[in-house]
């Protein structure tokens, strides 16, 4: 199974779509996003990707409300909160966006899941902590890194690719 990764697209619609073009073109079977939409204008364009999406929300994720309201308009389109545990292609997933640094270590720590996904902090990285496969995209909107990026996880193999959009 081949998994899409991205966080923190920060209302840019045009990397946002650069995002989704190339999540499409990879062919994943399932997108996580982990937080930092900013405003729920972007859902409606996150909605253009081919697979199902879960997301969590982010520290810079103002309106829940409408956010949850946007995402319930799209079927493949699932806003699960703070958090998320997900299990696909074998393993087991936490999602979260990271800007509670010691929730993230902990769950690192104590080998709750084969994979942590996050963002928060803009900077794209693949690491293995503690047996945890520790994923974060970087950031879709390119705003602080000037550098752009979504990852793929393959399931089969746990390799991840960073991808520059």
């Amino acid at each position: 199974m081949r998994i899409g990764i991205l966080s923190d697209t920060h209302d840019c619609l045009e990397m946002v779509d650069a995002a989704v073009r190339q999540l499409n073109g990879e062919r994943v079977d399932l997108v996580l996003h982990a937080g930092d939409y900013v405003s729920p204008f972007v859902i409606p364009r996150l909605a253009n990707l081919q697979s199902p999406m879960i997301g969590v929300l982010g520290n810079n994720d103002g309106d829940h409300r409408l956010l949850s309201a946007r995402f319930a308009e799209h079927d493949r389109l699932s806003l699960r909160g703070t958090f998320a545990a997900v299990t696909a292609g074998g393993m087991t997933i936490g999602l979260l966006h990271g800007d509670d640094r010691e929730l993230l270590q902990a769950l690192i720590v104590r080998k709750a899941f084969d994979v942590m996904v996050h963002g928060h902090t803009h900077q794209a990285q693949v690491r293995t902590l503690c047996g945890t496969l520790v994923v974060n995209p970087g950031e879709a909107c390119g705003y602080l890194t000037g550098r752009p990026t979504v990852a793929v996880l393959d399931t089969g193999t746990r390799n991840v690719e960073l991808l520059s959009l």
